[in-house]
């Protein structure tokens, strides 16, 4: 009796304890300029389901992002993202996703001088 206890005992503990490792931290390298850039990757990731957390960083280009494995991969997440007109290292945005962003957003082509003018 007492062993049958022990093992369901030790069986509830290890259940739980697996159950447990579900969530998954990640960051990766999303291509993006502002903060609207910022609330349009990050509302992409959150709609993916299994996503529960995501902040994109503007100065780095890093969005991190606490996923339940069991319902999602970085994959879906980037497929995700690339869809709303951002680029991440694996994959590329269409052009009509890209052309679809606005403006202002466009990190593609060459803003270098940021419409100063430096003639000397």
């Amino acid at each position: 009796m007492k062993t049958t206890i022990l093992t369901i005992a030790m069986m509830f503990i290890a259940v739980i304890t697996f159950a447990q490792d579900k969530n998954k931290k990640m960051n990766f390298d999303v291509n993006g300029k502002c903060s609207m850039c910022k609330m349009r990757i990050e509302k992409a990731a959150l709609n993916v389901k299994g996503v529960k957390y995501a902040s994109w960083d503007i100065p780095t280009h890093q969005l991190s992002v606490i996923m339940d494995e069991r319902k999602t991969d970085a994959m879906k997440i980037k497929t995700a993202i690339v869809a709303v007109g951002h680029d991440t290292k694996e994959l590329k945005a269409t052009e009509e996703a890209y052309g679809g962003v606005h403006p202002c957003c466009r990190y593609r082509e060459d803003n270098s001088d940021d419409g100063v003018n430096h003639k000397m």
